[in-house]
């Protein structure tokens, strides 16, 4: 039934079946479960073991919301680009996941209220970036088997 003509368009009234028809689909719909990237650097004042457990902490963080960890990755003590908190140096830590939205939230708010990071960044991957870091894993872990067979030669 037509409700009211606007520039001589048409403008239906909302039928009631449609938009039950929109909160179904809504209802029915599963999470939307994203591959991310997480890096933060931790202050270097921390000992080998503080850093231990502040990694654990947040892996722990996203598994128990679901997340699953597809990489990680400790870069360690590296210079920083530019003084944070008249510090020179920190620990970085790279995690890769696969996880729902709504953990991101939760894992960004932890990180700011944990006084030992400096710094953290979260990024979603798209297709592309998810190839490339399966890629140079793959690359890392062969160059990484052809330096064990070269050792054993050489022994």
């Amino acid at each position: 039934m037509v409700k009211w003509r606007k520039n001589n368009l048409v403008v239906p009234e909302k039928c009631s079946t449609f938009a039950n028809s929109k909160t179904l689909k809504d209802k029915n719909r599963e999470p939307m479960v994203r591959q991310y990237e997480t890096v933060f650097i931790a202050t270097p004042v921390l000992s080998e073991e503080q850093i231990k457990e502040t990694v654990k902490k947040y892996q722990t963080l996203l598994t128990d919301n679901g997340a699953e960890i597809v990489f990680e990755h400790n870069w360690g003590m590296r210079k920083l680009a530019y003084p944070i908190q008249k510090k020179t140096t920190g620990f970085y830590y790279l995690i890769e996941f696969r996880a729902e939205g709504n953990v991101i939230a939760d894992l960004e708010t932890a990180y700011k209220r944990d006084e030992r990071l400096l710094r953290f960044l979260t990024v979603s991957l798209d297709k592309h970036a998810i190839a490339y870091n399966e890629k140079k894993r793959a690359h890392g872990l062969k160059s990484q088997q052809k330096a064990l067979e070269e050792q054993k030669a050489a022994e």
